[in-house]
Protein backbone atom coordinates (compact mmCIF):
# COMPACT_ATOMS: atom_id res chain seq x y z
CA UNK A 1 0.00 0.00 0.00
CA UNK A 2 3.02 1.94 0.99
CA UNK A 3 4.29 2.09 -2.86
CA UNK A 4 1.28 2.32 -4.16
CA UNK A 5 0.64 6.16 -2.39
CA UNK A 6 4.43 6.65 -3.20
CA UNK A 7 3.37 6.32 -6.96
CA UNK A 8 0.68 8.25 -6.84
CA UNK A 9 2.74 10.59 -5.45
CA UNK A 10 3.75 11.56 -8.96
CA UNK A 11 0.43 11.36 -10.96
CA UNK A 12 -0.87 14.40 -8.26
CA UNK A 13 2.55 16.13 -8.57
CA UNK A 14 1.85 15.72 -12.62
CA UNK A 15 -1.92 17.21 -11.93
CA UNK A 16 -0.79 20.25 -9.81
CA UNK A 17 2.06 20.91 -12.50
CA UNK A 18 -0.16 21.24 -15.38
CA UNK A 19 -2.59 23.48 -13.37
CA UNK A 20 0.10 25.39 -11.98
CA UNK A 21 3.17 25.75 -14.12
CA UNK A 22 1.97 27.83 -16.56
CA UNK A 23 2.06 30.79 -14.13
CA UNK A 24 5.69 30.16 -13.60
CA UNK A 25 6.40 30.04 -17.03
CA UNK A 26 4.54 33.51 -17.84
CA UNK A 27 6.60 35.06 -14.75
CA UNK A 28 10.03 33.92 -15.85
CA UNK A 29 9.83 32.95 -19.67
CA UNK A 30 10.66 29.63 -21.34
CA UNK A 31 14.08 28.90 -21.04
CA UNK A 32 14.35 30.04 -17.63
CA UNK A 33 11.34 27.95 -16.74
CA UNK A 34 12.78 24.91 -18.12
CA UNK A 35 16.02 25.03 -16.84
CA UNK A 36 14.69 25.38 -13.51
CA UNK A 37 12.37 22.63 -13.67
CA UNK A 38 15.08 20.53 -15.38
CA UNK A 39 17.44 21.43 -12.67
CA UNK A 40 14.93 20.50 -9.73
CA UNK A 41 14.20 17.20 -11.70
CA UNK A 42 18.48 16.48 -11.97
CA UNK A 43 18.38 17.07 -8.18
CA UNK A 44 15.83 15.36 -7.41
CA UNK A 45 16.49 12.39 -8.97
CA UNK A 46 20.15 12.14 -7.27
CA UNK A 47 17.99 12.56 -3.81
CA UNK A 48 16.68 8.96 -4.37
CA UNK A 49 19.89 7.37 -4.34
CA UNK A 50 21.06 9.11 -1.20
CA UNK A 51 18.09 8.52 1.03
CA UNK A 52 15.73 5.41 1.26
CA UNK A 53 12.43 6.55 3.01
CA UNK A 54 8.68 6.43 1.54
CA UNK A 55 7.98 9.70 2.64
CA UNK A 56 10.51 11.44 1.52
CA UNK A 57 10.58 9.59 -2.01
CA UNK A 58 6.31 10.33 -1.75
CA UNK A 59 7.62 14.22 -1.84
CA UNK A 60 9.91 13.50 -4.08
CA UNK A 61 7.55 11.72 -6.50
CA UNK A 62 5.43 14.86 -5.85
CA UNK A 63 8.03 17.25 -6.66
CA UNK A 64 8.92 15.20 -9.85
CA UNK A 65 5.23 15.41 -11.58
CA UNK A 66 5.53 19.03 -10.86
CA UNK A 67 8.34 19.44 -12.43
CA UNK A 68 7.59 17.33 -15.79
CA UNK A 69 4.53 18.99 -16.63
CA UNK A 70 6.14 22.21 -16.41
CA UNK A 71 8.60 20.43 -18.51
CA UNK A 72 5.95 19.40 -21.04
CA UNK A 73 4.00 22.83 -21.08
CA UNK A 74 7.30 24.71 -22.00
CA UNK A 75 8.28 22.27 -24.97
CA UNK A 76 4.47 22.09 -26.12
CA UNK A 77 3.95 25.54 -25.93
CA UNK A 78 6.60 26.09 -27.97
CA UNK A 79 5.79 23.10 -30.44
CA UNK A 80 2.70 24.96 -30.80
CA UNK A 81 3.85 28.16 -31.54
CA UNK A 82 6.06 26.99 -34.22
CA UNK A 83 3.25 24.55 -35.85
CA UNK A 84 1.27 26.52 -38.19
CA UNK A 85 -2.57 24.45 -39.59
CA UNK A 86 -0.57 22.54 -42.16
CA UNK A 87 2.49 21.19 -39.77
CA UNK A 88 0.85 20.54 -36.99
CA UNK A 89 -0.17 17.02 -37.76
CA UNK A 90 3.85 16.40 -38.69
CA UNK A 91 4.94 18.22 -35.77
CA UNK A 92 2.46 16.14 -33.45
CA UNK A 93 3.05 12.88 -35.18
CA UNK A 94 7.26 13.63 -34.44
CA UNK A 95 6.80 14.89 -31.01
CA UNK A 96 4.41 11.56 -30.01
CA UNK A 97 7.98 9.59 -31.74
CA UNK A 98 10.18 11.22 -29.30
CA UNK A 99 8.23 10.74 -26.48
CA UNK A 100 7.71 7.03 -26.96
CA UNK A 101 10.66 6.49 -28.27
CA UNK A 102 12.60 7.97 -24.74
CA UNK A 103 9.96 6.51 -22.53
CA UNK A 104 11.17 2.82 -24.39
CA UNK A 105 14.17 3.62 -23.99
CA UNK A 106 14.19 4.94 -20.67
CA UNK A 107 13.16 1.49 -19.41
CA UNK A 108 16.47 -0.18 -20.40
CA UNK A 109 18.53 2.09 -17.61
CA UNK A 110 17.10 -0.14 -14.98
CA UNK A 111 19.78 -2.86 -16.15
CA UNK A 112 22.34 -0.31 -15.45
CA UNK A 113 21.18 -1.23 -11.18
CA UNK A 114 21.91 -5.14 -11.32
CA UNK A 115 25.80 -3.94 -9.60
CA UNK A 116 24.87 -1.08 -7.95
CA UNK A 117 21.52 0.37 -7.31
CA UNK A 118 22.02 4.19 -7.23
CA UNK A 119 23.30 4.11 -10.92
CA UNK A 120 20.12 4.12 -12.61
CA UNK A 121 19.45 7.23 -10.54
CA UNK A 122 22.76 8.49 -11.20
CA UNK A 123 22.51 7.91 -15.33
CA UNK A 124 19.15 9.46 -14.95
CA UNK A 125 20.36 12.58 -13.53
CA UNK A 126 22.67 12.60 -16.13
CA UNK A 127 20.23 12.43 -18.99
CA UNK A 128 18.61 14.92 -17.51
CA UNK A 129 20.98 17.17 -16.59
CA UNK A 130 22.06 17.84 -20.81
CA UNK A 131 18.63 18.42 -21.58
CA UNK A 132 18.93 21.75 -20.42
CA UNK A 133 22.20 22.75 -22.71
CA UNK A 134 20.16 22.81 -26.77
CA UNK A 135 17.40 25.34 -24.77
CA UNK A 136 19.55 27.25 -23.01
CA UNK A 137 21.75 27.79 -25.93
CA UNK A 138 18.96 28.25 -28.52
CA UNK A 139 18.95 31.98 -30.44
CA UNK A 140 15.59 31.37 -31.13
CA UNK A 141 12.80 33.67 -29.37
CA UNK A 142 10.39 32.03 -26.33
CA UNK A 143 6.93 31.49 -28.08
CA UNK A 144 4.04 33.57 -25.85
CA UNK A 145 2.32 30.61 -23.37
CA UNK A 146 -1.14 29.92 -24.79
CA UNK A 147 -3.78 28.06 -22.07
CA UNK A 148 -6.76 25.83 -23.98
CA UNK A 149 -10.05 27.50 -22.91
CA UNK A 150 -12.07 25.40 -20.28
CA UNK A 151 -14.53 23.85 -20.81
CA UNK A 152 -17.47 23.16 -18.10
CA UNK A 153 -17.16 19.26 -17.26
CA UNK A 154 -21.02 19.20 -17.29
CA UNK A 155 -21.34 19.92 -20.52
CA UNK A 156 -18.22 17.57 -21.56
CA UNK A 157 -20.10 14.72 -19.96
CA UNK A 158 -23.55 15.58 -20.95
CA UNK A 159 -22.17 15.39 -24.76
CA UNK A 160 -20.01 12.34 -24.52
CA UNK A 161 -20.77 10.30 -21.40
CA UNK A 162 -18.08 7.24 -22.79
CA UNK A 163 -15.74 9.81 -23.90
CA UNK A 164 -15.36 11.09 -20.46
CA UNK A 165 -15.46 7.55 -18.36
CA UNK A 166 -13.06 5.91 -21.13
CA UNK A 167 -10.40 8.97 -20.25
CA UNK A 168 -10.75 8.77 -16.26
CA UNK A 169 -10.78 4.75 -16.46
CA UNK A 170 -7.77 4.60 -18.95
CA UNK A 171 -6.08 6.82 -16.40
CA UNK A 172 -6.51 4.50 -13.17
CA UNK A 173 -5.72 1.33 -15.34
CA UNK A 174 -2.25 2.77 -17.08
CA UNK A 175 -1.28 4.75 -13.66
CA UNK A 176 -1.72 1.94 -11.48
CA UNK A 177 0.65 -0.08 -14.71
CA UNK A 178 2.88 2.58 -14.64
CA UNK A 179 3.08 3.05 -11.16
CA UNK A 180 3.10 -0.65 -10.14
CA UNK A 181 4.30 -2.88 -12.85
CA UNK A 182 7.67 -3.08 -12.52
CA UNK A 183 6.86 -4.41 -8.72
CA UNK A 184 4.76 -6.81 -10.29
CA UNK A 185 7.73 -7.89 -12.74
CA UNK A 186 10.55 -8.21 -10.04
CA UNK A 187 7.48 -10.32 -7.78
CA UNK A 188 6.52 -13.02 -10.62
CA UNK A 189 10.59 -13.01 -10.47
CA UNK A 190 11.73 -11.50 -13.02
CA UNK A 191 15.29 -9.66 -12.99
CA UNK A 192 16.06 -5.78 -13.07
CA UNK A 193 17.23 -6.56 -16.70
CA UNK A 194 14.18 -8.91 -17.56
CA UNK A 195 12.06 -6.24 -16.06
CA UNK A 196 13.21 -3.49 -18.26
CA UNK A 197 12.77 -5.63 -21.40
CA UNK A 198 8.65 -6.35 -20.01
CA UNK A 199 8.22 -2.50 -19.67
CA UNK A 200 10.12 -1.76 -23.20
CA UNK A 201 7.83 -4.22 -24.79
CA UNK A 202 4.80 -3.24 -23.17
CA UNK A 203 5.45 0.52 -24.48
CA UNK A 204 6.16 -0.73 -27.87
CA UNK A 205 2.92 -2.42 -27.98
CA UNK A 206 1.19 0.52 -27.51
CA UNK A 207 3.62 2.71 -30.48
CA UNK A 208 2.84 -0.30 -33.00
CA UNK A 209 -0.90 -1.12 -32.37
CA UNK A 210 -2.91 2.75 -32.12
CA UNK A 211 -2.35 3.42 -35.31
CA UNK A 212 -4.37 0.42 -36.51
CA UNK A 213 -6.84 0.66 -33.53
CA UNK A 214 -7.39 4.08 -34.71
CA UNK A 215 -8.18 3.75 -38.28
CA UNK A 216 -10.23 0.76 -37.79
CA UNK A 217 -12.67 3.21 -35.52
CA UNK A 218 -12.41 5.87 -38.36
CA UNK A 219 -14.49 3.40 -40.32
CA UNK A 220 -16.62 1.81 -38.07
CA UNK A 221 -18.92 3.09 -34.84
CA UNK A 222 -15.66 4.47 -32.32
CA UNK A 223 -17.86 2.96 -29.68
CA UNK A 224 -17.71 -0.56 -30.60
CA UNK A 225 -13.89 -0.35 -31.34
CA UNK A 226 -13.77 1.21 -27.43
CA UNK A 227 -15.71 -1.17 -25.99
CA UNK A 228 -13.93 -4.01 -27.85
CA UNK A 229 -10.61 -2.67 -27.01
CA UNK A 230 -11.76 -2.63 -23.19
CA UNK A 231 -12.75 -5.85 -23.26
CA UNK A 232 -9.64 -7.24 -25.11
CA UNK A 233 -8.26 -5.50 -22.42
CA UNK A 234 -9.72 -6.91 -19.47
CA UNK A 235 -8.85 -10.83 -20.97
CA UNK A 236 -5.43 -9.79 -21.72
CA UNK A 237 -5.05 -7.88 -18.26
CA UNK A 238 -6.64 -11.59 -16.54
CA UNK A 239 -4.13 -13.34 -18.36
CA UNK A 240 -1.01 -11.46 -16.65
CA UNK A 241 -2.87 -12.19 -13.21
CA UNK A 242 -2.04 -15.41 -13.47
CA UNK A 243 1.84 -14.83 -13.60
CA UNK A 244 2.89 -16.30 -16.83
CA UNK A 245 6.34 -16.60 -17.83
CA UNK A 246 9.12 -16.57 -20.67
CA UNK A 247 7.12 -15.61 -24.13
CA UNK A 248 3.97 -15.72 -22.98
CA UNK A 249 4.77 -12.93 -20.51
CA UNK A 250 6.44 -10.69 -23.30
CA UNK A 251 3.42 -11.19 -25.69
CA UNK A 252 0.65 -10.45 -23.38
CA UNK A 253 2.91 -7.66 -22.16
CA UNK A 254 2.75 -6.04 -26.31
CA UNK A 255 -0.93 -6.80 -26.61
CA UNK A 256 -1.94 -4.90 -22.75
CA UNK A 257 0.25 -2.14 -24.25
CA UNK A 258 -1.50 -1.95 -27.57
CA UNK A 259 -5.15 -2.48 -26.33
CA UNK A 260 -4.57 -0.06 -23.87
CA UNK A 261 -1.95 2.72 -24.87
CA UNK A 262 -5.37 3.14 -27.59
CA UNK A 263 -7.87 3.45 -25.16
CA UNK A 264 -7.24 7.52 -24.44
CA UNK A 265 -6.80 8.49 -28.00
CA UNK A 266 -10.11 6.72 -29.14
CA UNK A 267 -12.18 7.85 -25.46
CA UNK A 268 -10.34 11.82 -27.27
CA UNK A 269 -11.94 11.17 -30.54
CA UNK A 270 -15.34 10.12 -29.61
CA UNK A 271 -15.62 12.91 -27.13
CA UNK A 272 -14.83 15.04 -30.16
CA UNK A 273 -17.36 13.38 -32.37
CA UNK A 274 -19.73 14.53 -30.39
CA UNK A 275 -18.99 18.42 -29.85
CA UNK A 276 -18.78 21.59 -32.02
CA UNK A 277 -15.01 22.09 -33.74
CA UNK A 278 -14.97 24.94 -31.46
CA UNK A 279 -15.12 22.65 -28.42
CA UNK A 280 -12.93 20.26 -29.49
CA UNK A 281 -9.87 21.55 -28.27
CA UNK A 282 -10.92 22.01 -24.61
CA UNK A 283 -12.21 19.29 -24.47
CA UNK A 284 -8.80 17.52 -25.28
CA UNK A 285 -7.53 19.50 -22.91
CA UNK A 286 -10.01 18.82 -19.72
CA UNK A 287 -9.72 14.88 -20.56
CA UNK A 288 -6.55 15.32 -19.83
CA UNK A 289 -6.66 16.48 -16.55
CA UNK A 290 -9.64 13.65 -16.17
CA UNK A 291 -7.24 11.07 -17.26
CA UNK A 292 -4.25 12.43 -15.04
CA UNK A 293 -6.79 12.14 -11.90
CA UNK A 294 -7.55 8.79 -12.69
CA UNK A 295 -3.55 8.22 -12.85
CA UNK A 296 -3.38 9.32 -9.52
CA UNK A 297 -5.45 7.08 -8.01
CA UNK A 298 -5.05 3.91 -9.76
CA UNK A 299 -1.65 2.93 -8.03
CA UNK A 300 -3.27 3.43 -4.71
CA UNK A 301 -6.55 1.43 -5.98
CA UNK A 302 -4.08 -1.02 -7.25
CA UNK A 303 -1.83 -1.54 -4.66
CA UNK A 304 -4.47 -2.32 -2.10
CA UNK A 305 -5.46 -5.34 -4.01
CA UNK A 306 -1.87 -6.54 -4.46
CA UNK A 307 -2.09 -6.33 -0.77
CA UNK A 308 -4.24 -9.38 -0.52
CA UNK A 309 -4.29 -10.89 -3.75
CA UNK A 310 -0.05 -10.76 -4.63
CA UNK A 311 1.71 -9.73 -7.76
CA UNK A 312 -1.41 -10.58 -10.04
CA UNK A 313 -3.38 -8.22 -7.94
CA UNK A 314 -2.05 -5.41 -10.09
CA UNK A 315 -3.98 -6.59 -12.95
CA UNK A 316 -6.82 -7.94 -11.70
CA UNK A 317 -7.20 -4.53 -10.11
CA UNK A 318 -6.41 -3.20 -14.05
CA UNK A 319 -9.20 -5.72 -15.08
CA UNK A 320 -12.19 -4.53 -12.86
CA UNK A 321 -11.69 -1.16 -13.96
CA UNK A 322 -11.34 -2.41 -17.52
CA UNK A 323 -14.75 -4.44 -16.82
CA UNK A 324 -16.43 -0.98 -15.23
CA UNK A 325 -16.03 0.63 -18.89
CA UNK A 326 -16.90 -2.12 -20.71
CA UNK A 327 -20.04 -2.58 -18.73
CA UNK A 328 -20.69 1.62 -18.87
CA UNK A 329 -19.62 1.35 -22.78
CA UNK A 330 -22.60 -1.51 -23.17
CA UNK A 331 -25.22 0.54 -22.03
CA UNK A 332 -24.05 3.64 -24.01
CA UNK A 333 -24.34 1.95 -27.12
CA UNK A 334 -28.07 0.96 -26.45
CA UNK A 335 -28.90 4.62 -25.28
CA UNK A 336 -27.41 6.78 -27.54
CA UNK A 337 -27.28 6.77 -31.26
CA UNK A 338 -23.93 6.53 -32.96
CA UNK A 339 -22.13 8.57 -34.88
CA UNK A 340 -22.63 9.11 -38.79
CA UNK A 341 -19.06 8.06 -39.74
CA UNK A 342 -19.05 10.54 -42.12
CA UNK A 343 -19.59 13.23 -38.86
CA UNK A 344 -16.78 11.44 -37.27
CA UNK A 345 -13.30 13.96 -37.26
CA UNK A 346 -10.28 11.47 -37.96
CA UNK A 347 -8.59 9.46 -35.66
CA UNK A 348 -5.61 10.90 -33.80
CA UNK A 349 -3.03 10.29 -31.61
CA UNK A 350 -2.55 12.50 -28.41
CA UNK A 351 -0.10 12.85 -25.73
CA UNK A 352 -1.53 12.88 -21.91
CA UNK A 353 0.80 14.82 -20.68
CA UNK A 354 -0.75 18.39 -19.86
CA UNK A 355 -3.55 20.27 -21.44
CA UNK A 356 -1.29 22.85 -23.57
CA UNK A 357 -1.04 19.67 -25.48
CA UNK A 358 -4.26 19.79 -27.14
CA UNK A 359 -3.12 22.65 -28.68
CA UNK A 360 -0.95 20.41 -30.74
CA UNK A 361 -3.76 18.53 -32.70
CA UNK A 362 -4.33 19.54 -35.84
CA UNK A 363 -8.05 20.11 -34.89
CA UNK A 364 -6.79 22.82 -33.08
CA UNK A 365 -7.76 26.64 -34.18
CA UNK A 366 -4.87 28.28 -36.40
CA UNK A 367 -2.79 30.88 -34.14
CA UNK A 368 -0.67 33.31 -35.36
CA UNK A 369 3.24 32.76 -35.08
CA UNK A 370 6.31 35.12 -35.20
CA UNK A 371 8.93 33.74 -36.58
Amino acid sequence: MVIGLVAASYFAGLVAGALRAGKVVRSVGHIRAFAAFVALLSASTLTYALFQHPALWAALRLVDGMCVAGVFICVESWLNERADAAARGTILAWYMVALYSGQALGQLILRSGTSAPQIPFELASILISLAIIPVCLTRAAAPPLEDAASLPLKRLFEASPLGVAGAGITGLLLGAFYGLAAIYARRIGLSLSDTATFMTTVILGGVALQWPLGRLSDRYDRRQVIIGGFALTLVVSIALALEPDGALLLALGFAFGGLSFALYPLSVAHANDRLAPSERVTASAQLVLIYSVGAALGPVGAAAVMTGAGAGGLFIFIALAAGVLLGFGLWRLVASEAVPGEAQQDFQILPRTTPTAALLDPAAPPHDTNR
